[in-house]
């Protein structure tokens, strides 16, 4: 039931190649997503615990209960993408977003409204309330809408993969550098809740039309083929980019590079997003204030995106377990810093250097890794299948964290717990060979 890309325009008929045009809305596609990443929440952080009934322990574990929530669906999620294409699913998780960042602004409303009725807590309807739309967010921005906006590109491209990733990457990544900034800038001149409505309507309506009018699933599907026309030297300079058949999400699940990189990229997504989540909290615990913190973000991504262009077009030519050694290696880098943060000392200086290879690396793996290791019939629901478990390592994040500040006054414990995990991960990434051919 795949859309066929002939409305309303041919793409066939334009004189460029319609996937140069299909990487820039892929990208604005995961910029889309912002509102829902932890990097977009945590800009609200601060002013849902003033204004609403709720504390750091209740946020932390309501952001934990909507974001499980969001990954146990998002395989369910990758079938239907597999079905319907990036169009029809795109379009509606843009939509969502915007009515769920709605409904989030109106939490307060709703909690009055009930406490009235005088049958309720208000700290636990808050609680409740908060965890349903941080659900929405997470699910419809950074589960469905950034799953389907990363495979139509990676679709569109094939001995070409890692430079579109790369170029994807790296305006992603330097989008949500600056997401906290901006979002900061908007509650500003707007206040939280006018922010949010701001968001919803820029991609709840006019993204959502954008969607409509640009997106498209795959090349055959417009009478054209990936990559547009490659030269017969190009060709044969790049390894093969897809394996030699079409994994089912059961055999891609019966492979042991699947768990490598699948147990990776979920460890990196649960430490990114819980010192994300609470990073002023985390800088003001080593002595230092919100504008360093939030300060971080900026360094990072440039050394996020540097490190993204290159290898993403390595990774057109080298095996992708090096890679993902190199990836945990950041893992190991950043933790490192998380635990002799300081006012002075080399700690700052290995958290941002930590994260920027992971940043950079994460977006590179998530990408091509899939297409490449096990193709792209199936594409939707593995790679769906893996991003539940990252979603879900986002989801424990911020909850692992805070428990870690409560019980043992610091984020020491949860820093040395990473630790120990990214180092059995950095073992098992040595026999991470590709299961589909070689490379």
């Amino acid at each position: 039931m795949k859309d066929k890309g002939t409305q309303p325009f041919d793409p066939s008929k334009l004189p460029v190649f319609y996937g140069w045009i299909i990487l820039a809305a892929g990208t604005l596609g995961m910029l889309m997503s912002g509102p829902g990443q932890t990097v977009g929440v945590s800009a609200f952080t601060e002013y849902l615990l003033k204004d609403l009934q709720i504390d750091r322990d209740n946020l932390s574990l309501a952001y934990l209960f909507g974001t499980l929530g969001s990954g146990l669906m998002i395989t369910r999620a990758g079938k239907l993408y597999d079905r319907y294409g990036a169009r029809i699913m795109a379009f509606i998780a843009g939509v969502m977003l915007g009515i769920m960042l709605l409904y989030l602004t109106r939490v307060d409303v709703i909690v009055a409204g009930i406490g009235g009725a005088g049958f309720f807590s208000p700290v636990l309807v808050t609680f409740l309330l908060l965890a349903v739309g941080f659900w929405g967010i997470r699910f419809f921005g950074q589960g469905m809408l950034t799953m389907v906006s990363r495979n139509m590109v990676m679709k569109w491209f094939d001995k070409r993969r890692g430079m579109a990733n790369a170029v994807l990457g790296i305006f992603t990544a330097f989008g949500f550098s600056l997401a906290p900034r901006i979002f900061s800038l908007i509650i500003d001149k707007l206040e939280w809740r006018g922010a949010w409505e701001a968001l919803a309507l820029a991609v709840g309506v006019i993204f959502a039309v954008f969607v409509l009018l640009i997106f498209r699933d795959n090349p055959a599907g417009c009478g054209l083929q990936p990559d547009g026309r490659l030269s017969a030297r190009q060709q044969r300079k790049r390894p093969p980019s897809l394996p030699d058949h079409d994994f089912t999400l059961k055999e891609a699940r019966s492979t042991l590079a699947f768990w490598a990189f699948t147990l990776a990229l979920a460890l990196s997504s649960l430490y990114v997003t819980g010192l994300t989540f609470h990073v002023v909290s985390i800088f003001e615990d080593g002595g230092m204030d919100e504008v360093r913190a939030l300060g971080i973000f900026l360094p990072t991504s440039f050394i996020a995106m540097s490190i993204q262009f290159g290898f993403s077009y390595l990774s057109d030519f080298v095996k992708l377990k090096y890679l993902l050694i190199l990836f945990v290696a950041g893992m190991l880098i950043s933790a490192t810093g998380l635990l002799i943060l300081g006012d002075t000392g080399p700690g700052y200086m290995l958290l941002i250097g930590g994260n920027g290879i992971v940043w950079g690396l994460y977006a590179v793996l998530i990408g091509v890794t899939w297409p490449r290791f096990f193709g792209l019939k199936h594409l939707g629901a593995i790679s769906g299948f893996s991003l539940s478990w990252t979603v879900i390592g986002s989801a424990l994040g911020p909850y692992l964290f805070s428990l870690s500040y409560k019980y043992f006054d610091g984020y020491g414990p949860v820093a040395w717990l990473c630790l120990g995990i990214e180092t059995l991960l950095f073992l098992l990434s040595f026999k991470a060979e590709n299961p589909g051919s070689p490379g």
